[in-house]
């Protein structure tokens, strides 16, 4: 398989964490560049289900092996959580397949109380945020004052540092008296301890794989509206979730890449705060009535809408992208109707792409196209041809309008519930 970068093309939760699986198959090595474990991807296998949140969704297939590169934002307790919790139930986790950054930086206690403090102060702007410090983490990388895991394994230098970047936090902070440096100094030391097998020079490892030969997955975490200078700002996260960022996240040059997969849903969900031009609340009503869109990291519930062509012609053409990945289509089987938003109506004026600044965003109606539904499930068909005519022609329809050919469509959760183009 070619060199692949795997992003998704609406707000998250498209479905990464299948399609990532599936395309595992023909990777060697699959890499994480950005993100912290604010994700949450879901994998089936049998019928286990199986949410990661920090390791690449390749760890679930022997033999190949998965990077933290240095853009991930590492909380090392819940990593180790994570590990031990694969190790409980017969998922081999050793330095041989999971490798993790020396330069990733890592989040503390402080961040995510920074993060909740953000999120329910006063006169702030609530994002919607899962409160895992992910962004207060990407502000200290920006402001130079992080740590990072090779500071978590020498314990004189991460202790000197750690006790200056407290005594520099809010009086708000300190008066909570939960920031004891020694604490925190000896349960992020114990962690550091554990994950010592794992620490490499990721940018050095990956380079040896490109020069073997073999091939390399990265595997996205939220989508292109979460990114944070491409989304819909300020209701964004906190790192560039855009192909771009795939690269600067893993050391890894641009030239290197072959070709880039966007995930989209095959109707559009968002979860927290921030404009959402083509929600239907009937639509969101009928999918949580059916057990489905709940966040995998938060389980909040998602809010539903209408498969959005604006946003998904955006992210091909600010990523770059080859081909879609279509995912949840089942969602839809039952469905006499299925309608999709083809522009906006901003006061009059017809936008093919999206706006700029958020009171825009906010102030959208989107421009619907009906096609009618196929009204049968789809959830056994593990061919194209066999789908129903409505179906395929809904799927081809709405990336026709995204610009990319369709890659594969998903029909359920399940490993083999996935039909190659």
């Amino acid at each position: 398989m070619a060199n692949t970068i795997l992003i998704g093309a609406q707000w998250g939760d498209e479905g990464k964490g299948k399609v990532i699986d599936f395309l595992t198959e023909e990777a060697d090595v699959v890499v994480r560049g950005q993100g912290g474990n604010n994700a949450g991807h879901t994998v089936i296998v049998g019928t286990e289900k199986f949410t990661l949140h920090l390791i690449p969704s390749g760890i679930m297939h022997p033999g190949k092996r998965c990077v933290i590169g240095n853009g991930v934002v590492l909380d090392p307790v819940a990593l180790l959580k994570e590990i031990d919790g694969l190790l409980a139930r017969g998922v081999a986790v050793t330095g041989e397949n999971l490798q993790v950054s020396e330069t990733a930086h890592l989040v503390m206690p402080y961040h995510r109380w920074l993060d909740a403090r953000r999120e329910t102060g006063e006169g702030g702007v609530k994002i919607g945020t899962t409160k895992r410090g992910i962004g207060p983490t990407y502000g200290d990388k920006i402001a130079r004052v992080g740590l990072r895991v090779c500071d978590l394994m020498r314990p004189e230098i991460f202790q000197k540092k750690l006790a200056a970047r407290i005594a520099d936090l809010p009086e708000e902070a300190l008066a909570t008296g939960e920031f004891d440096a020694a604490t925190i100094a000896a349960e992020y030391l114990a962690a550091g301890e554990r994950l010592k097998p794992f620490v490499a020079n990721t940018v050095l490892s990956l380079d040896a794989v490109r020069k073997a030969g073999s091939s390399m997955l990265f595997e996205g975490a939220q989508g292109t509206f979460l990114d944070i200078d491409h989304g819909t700002y300020p209701y964004v996260t906190s790192s560039n979730t855009t192909a771009g960022g795939a690269t600067t996240g893993c050391g890894i040059g641009p030239q290197r890449m072959d070709r880039v997969v966007a995930v989209a849903k095959a109707y559009t969900t968002r979860v927290g705060e921030g404009p959402f031009p083509a929600e239907d609340q009937a639509l969101s009503d009928r999918f949580h009535g059916m057990g489905r869109e709940f966040g995998s990291t938060t389980g909040r519930a998602r809010r539903c809408g209408w498969f959005d062509t604006v946003m998904t012609r955006f992210a091909v053409v600010v990523s770059g992208v080859d081909t879609l990945a279509v995912t949840n289509l089942d969602g839809l089987d039952d469905l006499a109707e299925v309608k999709i938003c083809v522009a906006y109506d901003l006061h009059g004026t017809r936008l093919e792409m999206p706006p700029a600044c958020i009171e825009d965003w906010a102030d959208c109606t989107p421009v619907f196209e009906t096609l009618p539904g196929w009204q049968t499930s789809t959830e056994a068909v593990r061919h194209y041809d066999a789908l129903p005519e409505n179906a395929r022609r809904y799927v081809e329809r709405i990336c026709e309008l995204s610009g990319a050919p369709p890659f594969l469509v998903s029909v359920g959760p399940a490993r083999d519930a996935t039909i190659r183009l």
